[in-house]
């Protein structure tokens, strides 16, 4: 998904809002780097279309606040499985 940086954008930030998907989902899903979403999610789109910007900080805050309980999670099915 490489080409014109605010179209990127606003592609990436309507994937998030629409699917919940972490940095890291969107960055496999689109074949580009997570700080390249980063980037685009929390600087481009700012400019681009502030009420996506504003429902893409949400869906990235509450991403934010549940990692560690991910983070956990994993490390179970990780020690479960062998």
């Amino acid at each position: 998904m490489k080409g014109v940086v605010e179209e990127r954008a606003i592609v990436l930030g309507k994937y998030i809002v629409n699917t919940g998907a972490t940095v890291r989902v969107c960055a496999k899903k689109y074949g580009i780097s997570k700080s390249t979403v980063h980037k685009d999610v929390s600087q481009r789109l700012k400019s681009l279309d502030p009420q996506l910007y504003g429902k893409v900080k949400m869906v990235l805050e509450i991403n934010k606040s549940e990692r560690h309980i991910r983070g956990g999670l994993a490390t179970k099915r990780k020690y479960k499985s062998t």
